[in-house]
């Protein structure tokens, strides 16, 4: 780290990966999967330690090392479950524990990318992941046969236990475990086929639920230590803008307050509780300098992106066959204009951090996605070493993307303790939280498609302009960026066949920040992609499900999870009266979904009755977590369907509480049914799949009841008392 906390661009590598439409920023170390070489095999009472990832202790318990954070999508259950298929270990007597993103550093790496984001959790870590159980396995048969002095094949380990087959002798993993340790580990080891696995692709309770219910979990939010202070924070309501002065005599007196920390672009009162904290930094009397930006509305933020659909050039995401000459062979040409807002992530956990700064270094306690980044960061705000840091990592209330890669509220909180003897937690309120977001961007698309007599496309174009949640994150790579994110779902993924197709995009930046959401990029072209062709289907007077089954005729994974959400929604089948389908089909983060939202309209009000969501991971390693992901996603998906939207007005954003920025309420859950089409040979995600069809397939549903097509989200903004 340079001094000053300044970055050095040989010490700290920042590594961009938007495959699976994500962005991981991590330390550019290699990976490690067996225990360093220096690595004690157990120290003190800690229980010997086989491989980086497992340690077993002498009554059997395993503890399996997890790198990814728990946010309530299941992957630490999941992960634990990779480890523990290879490692052939009784299932019962595991636990886990979270890597230690200061020992990750120390130990060069050894645990990779710790980094939780764009359902990669899974389907990144998976083959080091079984890799790692079954290294421990052979170390310990390895360690059983040394022992009875017998070839290591005559071997066998099963359910924690270590049996020599020609004799019947026997012991346990924790008997040996110790042995084990101190042996050399294997450089390949051979891995299940998937026809002989006994616990992957069973459904497993997560072992953070019970913990939940019984209010055991000490969440980012819930941290108290002796001495601790508050800060409540107020920020610049104008985005790019910066501090301009305090009056600091406008809480003088305040009961609690011990001081004020500025910010380039915010003011933090610290007090002795939260509640003093705040409301003195509600009475602070505050200047600001808008930087050119008080006057920035969503009206001009849309004139902008609008320009962005005609203008040239314009960068290429797929290009197929020769789509201008193709609609000159069209019977009918379908032609339609689409919008998104921003939205934001709206965590029920607000942003927060406790941090303590000591001459000896610094210690934060933080909701994190990504704690490389985590460390990182607070080593710049500290000017320390990376390794001064330690980032204890909690449970998250929430994440969906705001709490990686960019962590503010961490380099907030940082910055704060600096000034104070004592630790300071910092905890945003709500309105802070929602006006002060890294929002999905909003964005327009404009369709176009040449149909046969057959009424089937021959060509189709699709171009997409809006802001660049990249260019966003990493502006040195400037506004002309190659984003491929902007084409999520539509050009490698793109799951129907066109022969002459193009989709290319327009870049058009603002100063409103922006960030990952869930599922980001393939959220917005889902809605365009699908809801288009719905109007195609309609065109051609073909029913919206056969449409599809004939333009995914030669891809058999969407087609099986396309025929699996339809029949088990009984596509075609009587519906009880006022009750309308809508189906859309998407592929996101490496995995096909289907779904089918069924739903009434009354007095000019959509009730959502029914989600049925089919999807294809390839491998289902926790069918119990897919089932509840989805239920989770279906929720967040519609949430944003009905209701979200960030407008700005003067700078900065209009909304700043659940009052303006509406959730989905309980009684407005719908019936949601999972159906799982695990093909096999690939890993996808899941936690991120099923949001994107949510919105076109509820769209398309409105369609049907209504006979209204709309083109913009979110659905609460227009009229739908009047049928045609």
């Amino acid at each position: 780290m340079a001094s000053g906390g300044e970055f050095n661009r040989r010490s700290f590598v920042v590594g961009a990966s938007v495959a699976a439409g994500g962005l991981a920023l991590g330390f550019a170390i290699p990976l490690a999967v067996a225990k360093p070489a220096d690595a004690a095999a157990g120290a003190g009472d800690a229980p010997p330690e086989l491989t980086c990832w497992v340690m077993i202790a002498a009554d059997d318990a395993v503890t399996i090392r997890v790198a990814h954070d728990e946010m309530g999508q299941g992957a630490v259950t999941g992960l634990a479950m990779l480890v523990a298929e290879e490692l052939e270990c009784d299932w019962s007597k595991v636990r886990t524990e979270m890597v230690s993103a200061r020992e990750n550093v120390r130990r060069n790496r050894a645990w990779g990318d710790t980094a939780t984001g764009a359902s990669r959790s899974i389907a990144s870590s998976q083959l080091y992941l079984r890799q790692a159980g079954a290294t421990a396995r052979e170390m310990l048969l390895a360690a059983a046969a040394l022992r009875w002095q017998v070839p290591a094949v005559e071997c066998a380990a099963q359910n924690s236990l270590i049996t020599h087959t020609s004799t019947g002798r026997s012991m346990t993993f924790g008997a040996i475990a110790e042995a084990a340790a101190k042996v050399e580990p294997p450089s390949d080891v051979a891995l299940k086929p998937p026809g002989a696995w006994k616990l992957l692709g069973s459904p497993r309770k997560r072992f953070d639920v019970l913990a939940k219910v019984t209010a055991e979990p000490v969440y980012a939010v819930d941290v108290r230590l002796p001495d601790m202070r508050y800060a409540a924070i107020v920020q610049c309501p104008v985005f790019g803008g910066a501090l301009q002065s305090v009056d600091e005599s406008s809480i003088a007196g305040k009961p609690g307050v011990r001081g004020l920390v500025r910010m380039p672009d915010a003011v933090a009162v610290v007090a002795d509780s939260w509640w003093q904290a705040k409301r003195a930094a509600d009475a602070l009397k505050v200047t600001w300098d808008g930087r050119g930006n008080s006057g920035l509305s969503s009206a001009e933020i849309e004139d902008s992106v609008r320009v962005g659909l005609t203008a040239t050039p314009a960068q290429i995401g797929r290009a197929d066959g020769d789509a201008a000459a193709a609609f000159g062979r069209a019977v009918r040409r379908v032609e339609a204009d689409y919008a998104v807002p921003f939205l934001a992530h709206a965590t029920m956990e607000p942003q927060t951090c406790t941090a303590q700064v000591t001459p000896d270094g610094v210690e934060i306690w933080a909701p994190t996605q990504d704690p490389a980044t985590a460390l990182a960061t607070a080593a710049i705000a500290a000017g320390v070493p990376n390794d001064k840091v330690t980032v204890h990592r909690m449970m998250l209330g929430g994440g969906f993307g705001r709490r990686a890669p960019i962590q503010d509220y961490v380099r907030q909180a940082v910055m704060i303790a600096k000034a104070f003897k004592e630790p300071v937690k910092l905890l945003w309120s709500r309105e802070q939280d929602v006006a002060h977001d890294l929002y999905r961007p909003c964005g327009m698309a404009r369709l176009a498609a040449g149909l046969d007599a057959d009424g089937m496309p021959v060509a189709w174009t699709i171009r997409i302009a809006g802001p660049s949640f990249v260019a966003a994150l990493v502006p040195a790579f400037g506004p002309n960026i190659g984003d491929r994110t902007f084409v999520s779902g539509l050009a490698e993924e793109m799951p129907y066949d066109v022969p002459n197709y193009l989709v290319d995009y327009v870049i058009r930046g603002t100063p409103v920040p922006l960030g990952v959401w869930r599922a980001i990029n393939y959220t917005q072209n889902a809605f365009y992609k699908e809801c288009f062709v719905d109007e195609m289907a309609h065109a051609a007077g073909i029913d919206p499900y056969l449409y599809r089954r004939k333009l995914v005729a030669n891809n058999p994974k969407n087609l099986a999870v396309l025929d699996a959400a339809a029949q088990k929604a009984d596509w075609g089948g009587a519906l009880p009266p006022g009750v309308f389908r809508g189906i859309a089909l998407n592929t996101a983060c490496g995995s096909h979904c289907a779904q089918v939202v069924e739903v009434s309209v009354s007095d000019g009000r959509v009730r959502v009755h029914r989600v049925v969501s089919a999807i294809d991971p390839g491998y289902a390693v926790n069918p119990l977590s897919i089932e509840m992901q989805t239920q989770g996603a279906v929720v967040y998906a519609l949430t944003a369907a009905l209701y979200g939207e960030i407008t700005i007005k003067h700078g900065g954003a209009e909304q700043a509480n659940f009052d303006t920025y509406r959730m989905l309420r309980i009684g407005e859950v719908p019936e949601v049914e999972t159906v799982i089409v695990p093909s096999g040979g690939f890993w996808g995600g899941v936690g991120e799949p099923p949001v994107p069809p949510l919105a076109p397939a509820l769209y398309n549903a409105v369609f049907a009841a209504t006979g209204k097509r709309i083109r913009s989200l979110p659905l609460n903004n227009h009229d739908l008392r009047h049928a045609i």
